[in-house]
């Protein structure tokens, strides 16, 4: 299985010390957000753990101890880099030290292993499609030598968008085309591989892939395995990822993204991160008397731990 520990919260730049003590420990638990009561147990084991998937916009807090998952299981990179300032990102790093914090990473578990995430892209006044064209360009020249591909996709239009942006102006099909053009234009330029994220639109004759952020060609290639046949996530539409588990939870992340999809709003994920005890299993707040603990499903698709199971 897939353990993914950043697409509900940033769970490196806010929770290293808890996420660092769960792979110590060896297990972690995570609330369904559907039913608060229903508590599912991982076990952090690289036996059943097939691959390790982080997405953070600040990958600093956890730098120096990375090496203790890395050396014992397969990992993947998501780093979160885009155009925006503390208007839209009030917490998150500015470009230059993200680049920075990148090359770091980049040096310690290598290039093949680190996507580059220029998403959400939107449109404001302030943001405009040549702002966009331009920095994107200053971030690809920076990033090309220590990046394995580059992944974007545009803004949903969220509900809670439209009350979060009201400064947000809608894209419409000719201004999604034009924005990928200039984007498969920049990453050739760069030579970087670029594809899309959950798009519904076909751009590959820009030179631009179709394909999921997790997939398992991406994970094979990046650390020299094998999956057998593994099943495909049920997410998001249009979403060619495979299966993963996420140990995050919602209304979490203190980043303050404007276009947040998994914060209800900035105040309630503040007020939970104040509720946080690193040394609790869950990520948020402690058990309670009436949840109900389950081990969750875990079933290696490596080839080598299939071959072993036929013996």
């Amino acid at each position: 299985m897939i353990i993914n520990t950043g697409s509900r919260t940033d769970t490196v730049q806010y929770y290293t010390p808890w996420l660092l003590k769960r792979f110590e420990e060896g297990f972690i638990y995570s609330r369904n957000p559907f039913n608060h009561n229903l508590v599912l147990k991982y076990e952090l084991d690289p036996r059943v753990v097939d691959c390790v998937i982080f997405c953070s916009k600040n990958y600093e807090p956890i730098l120096d101890k990375i090496s203790l998952i890395t050396n014992k299981f397969n990992t993947y990179f998501n780093y979160t880099i885009t155009a925006y300032d503390k208007d839209i990102e009030p917490n998150v790093p500015s470009i230059d030290k993200s680049i920075e914090t990148l090359i770091k990473l980049a040096s310690i578990v290598d290039k093949k292993r680190i996507a580059w995430r220029y998403d959400p892209i939107l449109l404001t006044q302030k943001y405009t499609k040549e702002y966009h064209y331009n920095t994107f360009s200053y971030i690809a020249n920076a990033l090309a030598p220590y990046i394995d591909r580059c992944i974007f996709s545009f803004v949903d239009m969220y509900k809670k968008l439209k009350t979060n942006m009201k400064e947000i102006i809608l894209l419409n099909d000719n201004d999604k085309y034009e924005i990928a053009q200039n984007i498969g234009t920049i990453t050739r330029k760069y030579n970087i591989i670029v594809q899309t994220c959950a798009q519904k639109e076909d751009f590959k004759n820009l030179g631009i892939n179709l394909s999921g952020c997790i997939t398992a060609e991406i994970l094979e290639k990046a650390n020299n395995i094998k999956f057998t046949k593994i099943p495909k996530s049920k997410n998001r539409a249009f979403c060619n990822c495979i299966e993963n588990k996420n140990i995050g939870d919602y209304n979490t992340c203190p980043n303050g993204c404007k276009y947040c999809y998994a914060n209800q709003n900035p105040k309630i994920a503040l007020e939970n991160y104040k509720k946080h005890n690193p040394n609790s299993p869950l990520i948020l707040g402690e058990l309670k008397e009436d949840d109900v603990i389950k081990q969750a499903k875990q079933i290696s698709y490596l080839v080598e731990f299939e071959q072993k199971k036929l013996f």
